[in-house]
C-alpha cells in the first residue's frame, strides 16, 4: 500500500515520508525472512537456501534498475511505481503460500530475554560471532568507499569509458551470484567462519589490487574473483548465524546485522566522496581494498583456534 501510495503522491515531503516508511517495512520483513528460510529448508539444505535466497536478491539488484527504467520510459514514472508495487504483492503471496515441513517448525517460542537488544547481545558475546562481525564492520566501513570512486576509477585510470564500467560492475555482480550459488556449500559447517573470514580478504584483494596494475582485462578479471568472494561471504555470515544464534533470536540478531551493516555503508558512502576529493579515485579505491584485506588476514591469524569453537548446544535451528 505504501508503494502503491509512491505512484500516485506528489510533493517532496509526502514522497520523502512514505519513502521511509516503506524503509521501515523492508527492515521489518528482512529479519523475519532470514528467521524463516532455516524452518522452510531445514538444517541440511540450509547453505543452499542462503545461497540461492543471496542469488536472487543480486538479480534483483541488476534487473530492477533496467526494467525500472523501461518502464519509466515506456509508460511514466507511474507505472513503473505501480509495477514496484505489485512485486511486494508478489511478495506477500509466496509468504502466504509458505508451507513448512511441519507446523511446529514454523511456530517459534518467544526469546526469554525479552528484550530487543537481546540479538545484537548474542552476536557479541558469541566469541566465534564477534570476530566475525568486527570483520565484517571493518570491511563494509571501507569496501562500500569504493562506491564513490568505482566511476573516476574505470574512466579516467583504466579509459573504458561508459560501457567498460558498466561491464566492470557486470563482472563483480555476476561473480556474487556464482559466488553465493556454487562456493558456500562445499564449505564445511565448522570452517564456515574461517572461510568467511578468508572470503573477506580474496573481496578486499579483488578490489585493491586493480589499482596497482591499471590493464583493463585484469581489472575485469579481479572484480569478478572479488565478487565471487562476495557472494560466498555473505551466505557464509547468514548461515553462520543462523547456526550459532539460537532460532529464538534469529531474527533479532539479523536486525541487529543488519543494522550494523547498513550504518557502515552510510558511514562508508559519505567517507568514500570526501577521499576521492583528497586522494584521488585509484588510492580511495585501493584503501577500500587493502583495509578489508589486511583485516580478514590479521583475524585469521590471531583468532584462528577460536574460529573452529563449536555452537552453544541447542543454539542451532
Amino acid at each position: 500500500m505504501v508503494a502503491l501510495g509512491l505512484a500516485f503522491v506528489s510533493g517532496t515531503a509526502a514522497i520523502l515520508v512514505l519513502a521511509a516508511l516503506l524503509g521501515i517495512g523492508f527492515a521489518i520483513a528482512q529479519p523475519a525472512e532470514f528467521a524463516l528460510v532455516p524452518r522452510v529448508a531445514g538444517e541440511a539444505r540450509l547453505t543452499v537456501a542462503n545461497g540461492r535466497v543471496e542469488t536472487a536478491r543480486y538479480i534483483g539488484f541488476t534487473v530492477g534498475p533496467v526494467a525500472g527504467g523501461v518502464l519509466a520510459g515506456a509508460g511514466g514514472i507511474q507505472v513503473a511505481m505501480i509495477v514496484n508495487a505489485l512485486t511486494f504483492l508478489a511478495v506477500a503471496t509466496a509468504a502466504a503460500v509458505v508451507r513448512c515441513p511441519d507446523l511446529e517448525s514454523c511456530v517459534v517460542a518467544e526469546p526469554t530475554e525479552g528484550r530487543a537488544s537481546s540479538g545484537a547481545t548474542y552476536l557479541v558475546q558469541d566469541r566465534v560471532l564477534a570476530v566475525v562481525m568486527a570483520v565484517a564492520f571493518v570491511s563494509l566501513l571501507f569496501m562500500t568507499a569504493s562506491a564513490a570512486a568505482e566511476v573516476f576509477f574505470a574512466k579516467d585510470y583504466l579509459d573504458i569509458g561508459d560501457v567498460g564500467y558498466g561491464l566492470l560492475l557486470t563482472s563483480w555482480t555476476l561473480g556474487m551470484a556464482l559466488g553465493a550459488t556454487l562456493l558456500p556449500r562445499r564449505v564445511a559447517s565448522g570452517m564456515l567462519a574461517v572461510s568467511a573470514l578468508a572470503a573477506i580478504a580474496v573481496q578486499g584483494f579483488g578490489i585493491a589490487a586493480p589499482t596497482l596494475w591499471l590493464v583493463p582485462a585484469l581489472a575485469f578479471a579481479l572484480f569478478f574473483v572479488g565478487g565471487l568472494a562476495h557472494g560466498t561471504k555473505n551466505v557464509l555470515v547468514r548461515t553462520l548465524i543462523h547456526e550459532r544464534v539460537p532460532s529464538t533470536l534469529h531474527g533479532r540478531a539479523y536486525a541487529a546485522y543488519n543494522a550494523l551493516r547498513n550504518g557502515a555503508e552510510l558511514v562508508a558512502l559519505v567517507a568514500g566522496g570526501l577521499l576521492v576529493t583528497a586522494l584521488g579515485a585509484r588510492w580511495t579505491l585501493f584503501l577500500a581494498g587493502a583495509i578489508p584485506m589486511a583485516a580478514g588476514l590479521v583475524a585469521l591469524a590471531v583468532s584462528r583456534r577460536r574460529l573452529s569453537e563449536p555452537a552453544v548446544s541447542g543454539a542451532a535451528a
